[in-house]
């Protein structure tokens, strides 16, 4: 009898608490709980609006009438997306080495 696999780590989520520190979801659930696909889908609407606002800010810096609180605000809303952007990447790099690691010890194949 095989030993039990180990438990996945806690997965970031794509939210802070109210004091500003990141929340995770202890799962053994490999991704499926409904918490789980609620952070998935909250990953991709921050991606769909990074996506967005890099359409925005390409048209508004070549605007030379672009005034200097226009670009003060895009490059606040831009530090925010990256931020939201940079969470999903660590989500995701975590929960993907996790399975690189399963694949290794398993004996799975490496492509």
């Amino acid at each position: 009898m095989e030993p039990p696999a180990p438990a996945p780590p806690p997965r970031l989520l794509p939210w802070s608490n109210s004091d500003g520190n990141p929340c995770y979801l202890l799962t053994g659930s490999g991704g499926t709980s409904h918490l789980s696909r609620v952070a998935d889908n909250i990953e991709a609407i921050q991606l769909g609006m990074a996506d967005d606002l890099l359409d925005h800010a390409a048209d508004l810096l070549g605007d030379p009438t672009a005034t200097a609180p226009q670009l003060r605000l895009l490059a606040a809303r831009l530090t925010e997306s990256l931020h939201d952007v940079h969470r999903v990447a660590r989500s995701r790099g975590a929960r993907l080495s996790v399975r690189d690691d399963a694949e290794v010890s398993g004996g799975c194949p490496q492509p």
